[in-house]
């Protein structure tokens, strides 16, 4: 008799035949929540959480020029554009966010977070879960990944760009490459000096479409519960 493991790995399997040739990825049989917490490095402070408004979720393969693009720009290796394309990857998107906090619940808007220059805080960390499109009446269930963009290795890649005239399409990655900061770059003009300010505009993560059910045990609320506002 097949083993739990080798019974769920055939079924899957078997649905990834059968959306190849619908011409549908395993991800459009899902409905998907994320959400991103800005982390201070005051414990004492609560981390600034939203929820995404709509994750758009699409297949790495539709997004090969960008991610070639990106390369040749070099804003990370080829080879690893290349390890990223050949992998049967989904990226989920997050141009819009809404804050968690009480006085400003429901407040939808284009992601416009701070990123840069600024001390206090100590990194992005994004949370995804997921249920079937077929069972809207089930919990959301956490995706057992992390996603995690540390302050110093963000700003290693912003002294990249600082001082150059690039307004839109900047990126900077995590160094597990699953996590992408779209960045807008503006200029501010104070006491005759200008200062570069770059704010977050999307956000992509990355995961193996194998992966779209390794959900952890925890409940959304029991993950999310350190970084919910008071």
């Amino acid at each position: 008799m097949a083993s739990p493991r080798a019974r769920k790995t055939s079924t899957m399997n078997r649905l990834k035949k059968k959306l190849n040739d619908a011409k549908q990825s395993l991800a459009d049989q899902f409905e998907f929540k994320m959400f991103v917490a800005f982390v201070f490095k005051d414990k004492s402070k609560k981390s600034a959480l939203f929820e995404v408004n709509k994750v758009v979720s699409v297949m790495t393969n539709n997004y090969e020029k960008s991610i070639l693009k990106g390369a040749q720009d070099n804003v990370y290796s080829m080879d690893s554009s290349l390890e990223l394309l050949e992998k049967d990857m989904v990226q989920f998107y997050a141009p819009q966010y809404r804050s968690l906090r009480k006085d400003v619940l429901g407040c939808t808007r284009d992601m416009d977070f701070i990123l840069w220059p600024r001390n206090d805080l100590e990194g992005v960390t994004c949370f995804l879960f997921s249920r079937w499109k077929d069972d809207s009446e089930a919990e959301f269930k956490h995706i057992e990944a992390k996603f995690e963009n540390n302050v110093h290795d963000y700003e290693k890649q912003l002294f990249h760009f600082h001082g150059k005239n690039m307004r839109k399409d900047i990126v900077v990655n995590n160094p597990e490459q699953n996590m992408f900061l779209f960045l807008d770059h503006q200029h501010w003009q104070s006491r005759g000096s200008t200062l570069s300010l770059f704010k977050v505009s999307n956000i992509c993560l990355c995961l193996p479409q194998d992966q779209l059910t390794r959900w952890s045990p925890k409940t959304m609320k029991q993950v999310l519960q350190p970084y919910l506002p008071d």
